[in-house]
């Protein structure tokens, strides 16, 4: 497995990682477990990151365009 595979691969696991994360702080009726999820998450989400500008320095990874001001207030109008 090349190094642009498995740094992607690697991204792709920390995002599902998260997201579970996020359900079951969410589900969680334990405050010692809630607390425990959460500061899991945010560790992830640091690593997540780190590998997110791993990926993006590379060239692995390229991110989405900014959105156009247009779009942006599409989006302000359709929540208000």
């Amino acid at each position: 497995m090349n190094e642009k595979i498995s740094l992607n691969d690697t991204l792709s696991t920390l995002n599902s990682m998260i997201t579970m994360c996020n359900y079951s702080i969410q589900q969680c009726n334990d405050e010692n477990l809630r607390n425990c999820l959460i500061e899991n998450r945010n560790n992830l989400e640091n690593v997540q990151w780190d590998c997110y500008l791993a990926a993006k320095d590379k060239g692995y990874y390229v991110p989405a365009a900014p959105a156009g001001e247009a779009d942006i207030n599409e989006v302000k109008n359709s929540i208000a």
